[in-house]
């Protein structure tokens, strides 16, 4: 009999009974989703990895969202997959804005290592316990969280030969740079 994703739910709730899971429901709600207490994170992403009947092998990814002005602030997003069973699942904890941090679960499923970095680098969430929270797109100086919803939309301008004051222009000479002649089979 194929798994179910009630029957996750319900062994959720039976091994973990002092947990207050909340399920999502609605027309937009696609894969089973159960938001929990960052504090029964860890545990309970290592019981679906380790329990033999759920075998969450693999976590597709980790996302954040920021629902301003809604309190709590943030929800980070994690996808479950199990391969053995074929079925998505999906777990939700909501942060504040006054202490945004999760535990990191990179010791349950070591792919966590990117994607959570990608989400402290994008909206400042921070992962406790991650072995290198540093930022993995944005350069190491900017300032802010750009997904926030709160964050300025400024314009940055391109950077090009004239309004770059230290950028070394090409010699004419060099021929790496000159447009090539390509021939298609067509003509």
């Amino acid at each position: 009999m194929p798994l179910s994703a009630e029957r996750v739910e319900q062994r959720l709730r039976e091994r973990f009974p002092e947990v207050a899971f909340e399920r999502q429901v609605g027309e937009a709600v696609r894969d089973h989703t159960l938001a929990l207490p960052t504090s029964a994170l860890v545990d309970v992403c290592t019981f679906l990895r380790d329990d033999p009947e759920l075998d969450f092998a693999m976590l597709s990814w980790v996302g954040g969202v920021d629902r301003l002005p809604r309190v709590p602030r943030f929800e980070v997003v994690y996808s479950l997959l199990s391969l053995s069973q074929n079925l998505r699942f999906t777990l939700k904890v909501h942060v504040t804005e006054e202490q945004p941090r999760v535990p990191s679960v990179v010791g349950v499923w070591p792919t966590a290592n990117w994607h959570e970095r990608e989400t402290f680098d994008f909206y400042g969430i921070e992962f406790t316990g991650h072995p290198d929270l540093t930022r993995i797109l944005l350069p190491e100086d900017w300032i802010g969280w750009p997904l926030r919803k709160d964050s300025p939309l400024g314009y940055e301008e391109v950077a090009f030969t004239h309004n770059t004051p230290d950028r070394i222009v090409p010699s004419p000479e060099l021929k790496k740079l000159a447009p090539k002649k390509v021939r298609y089979r067509a003509q």
